[in-house]
């Protein structure tokens, strides 16, 4: 059915709406009487829906209007209200015309059942209160009814007024303590704007210099990056008998620097972007995860001896995404910090840290660090190691970390030169804490 709703209230009339549609009807709105009118004489409508208090022209008014209609005296007519709820409110809604009175709040379930009733019966040819007396008479008890609710809401409101004036009183007591308890409060509203603003402008102004950066990563750095490349490319082709041994050295250095270059342009992006991406936390199985990483590794390292020992792990509520990047980075330095082992071995392990935090481990028995840089590890671009003994762009470790803080977890590590090092870091426990894990040597 196409069903008009006639209310002011405009949240009422959506709702309304909103029901009616998903029970497969479609709907019309007017904000009173006189809309509805308008929209009754321009578009086909299977039945009304309306308040009885409006403006212009109320629900009484509008029912008495389509009655009097040859067009519209047998529409369906339903009033749905909440001010008008008597007997004597029901008795005139029914003597101007009206099929059914519903009082608010009202089931979805009795609206459409009235609405089934009214539009299956069929109306009398003739209105209810036929004959110029009778329609004078109802509109008599209609005017008096009105002006009965217009006393009760004269009544109501001089008891508002009395109440309001004793509720003045009584805060006029209380108004010097008041203003001084808002002037305090304006001050420490107006310091805390000025700090937030004083921060906005700073969040600003980083975010300005790191979309810049980016910017500028993007386009300036690797498009000359590019064409040195091309051209080393070029003059090893062609020009390669014409170098000595010494010159197409320089040259293999210079590509291996260019491809270094690169790699670093690729990690110092991945670390701004960090910042920006929302997390998607998900509860996961972290041995499947680490089960892809080491199968990632072992393709790498299927010349090596390494020894894994891999503890059980628990399940875990964090970005599976940006977790694997921790493991991924935390596990391939223990890999290359291992390389000069005969045989390497990287232990694995997870412990729990009170009753709220989880703590993982990774500990390998590679070429360590001095504990005396250890404040270093973590920052941008910081290496303990000379490049030539161990590749790297210095950012792997600051990934780590930036990650594990947005996860609401810390990150620390332990070592000695030449006997190691072991990392650590923790994230929050949303399972009981496990009594120990075990150990699975693979």
């Amino acid at each position: 059915m196409n069903i008009l709703i006639v209310d002011d209230h405009e949240i009422s009339r959506k709702l309304l709406r909103l029901n009616l549609e998903a029970e497969g009807h479609s709907a019309l709105q007017a904000a009173d009487g006189v809309e509805a009118l308008h929209v009754l004489e321009n578009q086909p409508v299977d039945a009304v829906v309306s308040d009885i208090l409006m403006p212009r022209m109320d629900g009484y008014r509008l029912c008495h209007e389509i009655r009097k209609s040859p067009k519209l005296k047998r529409l369906p007519f339903i009033v749905y209200t909440s001010s008008h709820t008597s007997s004597a409110d029901e008795r005139l809604a029914r003597e101007v015309g009206a099929d059914e009175f519903i009082s608010k709040p009202s089931s979805m379930q009795a609206i459409l059942h009235s609405l089934n009733v009214i539009t299956t019966t069929v109306r009398p040819s003739e209105p209810v209160a036929a004959g110029l007396g009778a329609d004078l008479l109802v509109m008599k008890e209609y005017s008096e009814l009105l002006v009965d609710k217009l006393e009760q809401g004269n009544l109501e409101l001089e008891r508002s007024r009395d109440q309001l004036l004793d509720a003045n009183e009584k805060l006029v007591l209380r108004t010097t303590e008041l203003e001084e308890a808002k002037r305090q409060l304006r001050q420490i509203n107006s310091d805390l704007e000025k700090r937030v603003i004083e921060r906005t402008v700073q969040l600003e102004h980083a975010n300005r210099e790191l979309e810049a950066f980016n910017a500028s990563v993007a386009h300036d750095l690797r498009a000359p990056l590019r064409h040195i490349d091309a051209y080393a490319e070029l003059l090893g082709g062609d020009s390669t008998s014409l170098l000595s041994v010494e010159g197409r050295g320089y040259l293999q250095r210079l590509r291996e620097s260019v491809k270094n270059m690169g790699l670093l342009i690729d990690d110092l992006l991945a670390f701004s972007r960090l910042g920006c991406v929302p997390l998607q936390p998900a509860v996961f199985s972290l041995n499947s995860l680490l089960e892809e990483v080491l199968v990632e590794l072992k393709r790498d390292t299927g010349h090596r001896r390494i020894e894994w020992r891999i503890g059980q792990m628990p399940e875990v509520l964090a970005d599976r995404g940006l977790l694997k990047q921790v493991w991924v980075n935390l596990l391939s330095n223990a890999v290359k910090y291992t390389r000069l082992r005969e045989l390497a071995i990287i232990d694995v392990s997870c412990e729990p840290r009170g009753s709220h935090e989880l703590e993982f481990i990774i500990a390998d028995n590679g070429a360590g660090f001095d504990m005396r840089y250890v404040s270093k590890l973590f920052g941008l671009f910081q290496r303990l190691h000379a490049a030539r003994d161990f590749d790297g762009t210095g950012v792997g470790l600051a990934n780590v970390r930036r990650i594990v803080n947005r996860h609401g977890g810390q990150v620390w590590a332990e070592g000695e030169l030449g006997e190691g090092a072991t990392f650590h870091f923790t994230l929050p426990n949303v399972n009981r804490p496990p009594s120990s894990y075990g150990h699975v040597v693979s």
